[in-house]
């Protein structure tokens, strides 16, 4: 099933490149731009594309583990007649696995219905299906169901189901419990590593000075850190914001933006970044990948604690299929979302699709983390892929967002592949979106890869004038292939600082249209445009992981 899966998306795509070059005359021979010979010298510092070579799982690896069967859903009651209620045996069946140190819990061939959340909450713990086309979960009710109405922090009365929280959960058990108290309480929270209030860290030691793509920092002390502990790299802000200027690229655009009146970006300060550490000699420590950003004074660098992070637990081989209902009207979603992770470093999905589901995949706080082989397919979504609240590093490949089965309702939105507040090094790779656009959701997402992807770019992008720019520095789209020619998103050169747009074929501006966040020259690059499938390399991503 798999296998024709990605047979039916490679085609797809090879027919599309071939049409678009017919229709507008632009194949060629393949070409290797310039800008990749000189990324090639300076790979982790490049000013335009960033180096995500270590992105998901494992920094990138093709296997997932394969974790000893602990537990069968149906040793617990589960029965695949899709009307009984399944969900108290699957997480009974998860929460012995937990107990156990980890392993695998297997779910047969059939339908099974829940009524709940199936929550994923301990570490080396896998959900397994027999296959996405085998197994189906069928979910009867929303989040707002079953655990509440979730305001927005930020005021207003939109519905934050609209972009959290997932009907497979993957959180560590104390992390979601918190947040599930906050909602319950309605003191609406923040949903990444340092809890609802971000207080619930301590400092384990300052950094010195170091720059963009070191892998080793120099640390005051460096007596809490061994080689394999996960911290949070913390980096504060200043007062004339120059880290969100050093995000955005630097220079005299982002010094001359008005930053102090975007309070909702401004509430994503500071900057967290989870990585593990690999080695410790001396006051060296070396990381598992390079630093993201700078490390300056003025901004306090340190190393810190965080809420226990999830790690090494998955879900695979499974549909999640939502009761079918209409898609509700912008930002005010129920909460029929499919699968999220959150909290999470080093987890995955594969081979798992969601169907009529109001959000599909999810990134909230979640690092180094892989999604592939997914699909959302059904009645439409409003984020079919949402990646937020500061998550970094991890890769959706081999992905497909469906054609819609019902039209979209009035008042309703769809944007495509989302990233925002201040997430980073994420790669989106070898996508079959026949909706759908990239979604740059305001929030200073920044060092992001949208590479081999066919798009019929028919989507909106979103986000408050409160969370700031579009974008920040070191976006990179190589070789996307626009069915519909619209410009919009695909197109950044005249948006993005220090940004590069390579092998896009030709498009023009219609429907939604944005201008540059930021004045003067943005540093841009635009290479071999209005070609079709010609860059090389093909896959921007795949090509950094052969430099490691």
């Amino acid at each position: 099933m798999s296998n024709a899966h990605l047979t039916r998306r490679t085609l797809l795509a090879g027919a599309t490149a071939v049409a678009l070059g017919a229709a507008t005359g632009t194949a060629r021979a393949a070409e290797v731009p310039l800008i990749w010979r000189e990324f090639r010298r300076t790979p982790f510092t490049h000013p335009q594309i960033p180096y995500v070579g270590r992105a998901g799982y494992r920094a990138g690896t093709r296997r997932f583990p394969r974790p000893r069967v602990v537990a069968d859903v149906t040793d617990f009651g589960a029965v695949a007649d899709g009307s009984t209620d399944c969900a108290p045996a699957i997480n009974r069946a998860l929460a012995a696995a937990g107990r156990a140190g980890g392993g695998t819990v297997t779910i047969p061939p059939g339908t099974f219905r829940i009524d709940d959340v199936i929550r994923v909450g301990a570490s080396n713990v896998v959900l397994r299906g027999a296959g996405s086309g085998r197994t189906t979960l069928y979910a009867t009710k929303n989040l707002t169901e079953l655990i509440g109405a979730y305001g927005s922090r930020y005021g207003g009365d939109k519905s934050s189901w609209s972009w959290a929280g997932g009907l497979i959960w993957l959180s560590p058990s104390a992390r979601w419990d918190s947040l599930v108290a906050a909602i319950r309480s309605r003191a609406w929270p923040f949903e990444g590593w340092t809890g609802n209030r971000r207080d619930e860290w301590t400092t384990l030691t300052a950094v010195e000075p170091a720059r963009r793509g070191e892998w080793t920092i120099t640390v005051a002390d460096p007596a809490p850190l061994r080689a394999g502990r996960l911290v949070l790299l913390r980096l504060a802000d200043d007062p004339a914001h120059t880290l969100l200027q050093h995000m955005a690229g630097g220079g005299p655009g982002p010094a001359a933006y008005s930053w102090d009146d975007k309070t909702k970006l401004t509430s994503y300060v500071p900057y967290e970044w989870p990585v593990r550490v690999t080695r410790v000699h001396g006051r060296r420590v070396t990381l598992e990948r390079p630093l993201p950003l700078d490390v300056r004074p003025e901004w306090d660098p340190r190393l810190t604690t965080h809420v226990t992070e999830l790690t090494g637990s998955g879900v695979e081989g499974l549909t999640l299929r939502a009761v079918e209902t209409p898609q509700s009207p912008h930002l005010l979603d129920k909460g029929h979302n499919g699968v999220v992770l959150q909290c999470a470093y080093d987890c995955w999905v594969d081979d798992v699709t969601v169907r009529d589901v109001d959000n599909g995949f999810g990134l909230v706080a979640a690092s180094a983390c892989t999604l592939r082989r997914t699909r959302v397919a059904g009645r439409g979504s409003h984020h079919p892929y949402f990646c937020r609240e500061g998550s970094h590093d991890n890769l959706v490949e081999d992905f497909t967002v469906e054609e819609r089965t019902v039209p979209a309702p009035a008042g309703t939105q769809l944007h495509g592949i989302n990233v925002e507040g201040l997430s980073s090094h994420n790669v989106w790779s070898r996508g079959d979106m026949r909706m759908g656009t990239f979604d740059s959701h305001r929030g200073l997402p920044f060092a992001n890869v949208r590479t081999d992807i066919t798009v019929d770019n028919d989507g909106r992008h979103g986000g408050d004038a409160s969370a700031g720019p579009l974008f920040g520095a070191r976006f990179a789209h190589w070789n996307i292939r626009v069915t519909n020619g619209r410009a919009g998103l695909m197109r950044i050169d005249g948006l993005a600082p220090y940004s590069a747009t390579v092998g896009i074929n030709e498009v023009t501006e219609f429907d939604q249209r944005d201008v540059p966040d930021f004045t003067g020259d943005l540093h841009s690059r635009l290479e071999l445009y209005g070609t079709t499938d010609a860059v090389r390399p093909r896959n921007l991503y795949e090509a950094q992981r052969t430099l490691r």
